[in-house]
């Protein structure tokens, strides 16, 4: 018996003994990588691909930004058919986020492109004043990717608008089929993707996970 506790303690020196130096390591690279970047920049962030989490993880960012004081806008511009729990939620801070939901439900569900291209027009003009005030920190474009995969929106304009923000603002891009164009000038882009869904189980979608 105390030869192979002997043993196992040996066997449990030894992993420690790997995962020290392993994590030693790691700590060292992930510390130059820390003293590398010393620049203060607002950024262009997207979540695309055909997994669910982009507009949660955008909304989540919101959050993240209320909580460090500042402010938020926010322009959504497909969904709009039904009030979403980020809308209700959030219209709970009227002095700290600006919330417009500028769509009218999802492009398979409108069967009209001239209304679409009218109503992206129109979202993007909000999205223009909220990317000119510098007393607003994170925006959020909720599903533009979309608009500007059905070129309801034409792509280099929304690129000069985002380029053109003040300095230290940072905007969130969310929804499938990012152009490449946008993805080009992003500084982090980040793809969802799907390896199951309730939906295709026949689970409906369920207010507080889907909406």
């Amino acid at each position: 018996m105390s030869e192979d506790k002997n043993s196992a303690d040996q066997e449990v020196d030894g992993v420690t003994e790997r995962h020290n130096a392993r994590m030693a390591r790691k700590k060292e690279v992930v510390d130059k990588k820390i003293d590398a970047a010393k620049r203060d920049a607002g950024v262009l962030l997207i979540t695309c691909g055909n997994g669910k989490g982009k507009s949660s993880s955008a909304f989540g960012m919101a959050a993240r930004a209320l909580g460090h004081g500042m402010k938020v806008g926010v322009v959504q511009f497909i969904k709009g058919a039904i009030a979403t729990g980020e809308e209700n939620f959030f219209r709970r801070f009227p002095d700290e986020i600006s919330f417009h939901v500028m769509g009218e439900g999802y492009t398979w569900e409108t069967q009209n492109r001239e209304r679409d291209v009218a109503n992206a027009e129109i979202a993007w003009s909000k999205a223009k004043e909220l990317l000119n005030d510098p007393k607003i920190g994170l925006i959020v474009l909720d599903e533009l990717n979309i608009a500007l995969k059905y070129k309801y929106l034409d792509v280099q304009r929304v690129i000069e608008d985002l380029q053109a923000r003040p300095a230290m603002q940072h905007v969130v891009i969310t929804g499938r089929g990012a152009p490449p164009e946008l993805i080009a000038v992003a500084d982090t882009v980040t793809e969802m993707q799907l390896v199951k869904h309730a939906f295709a189980a026949g689970i409906a979608a369920q207010p507080g996970v889907e909406w």
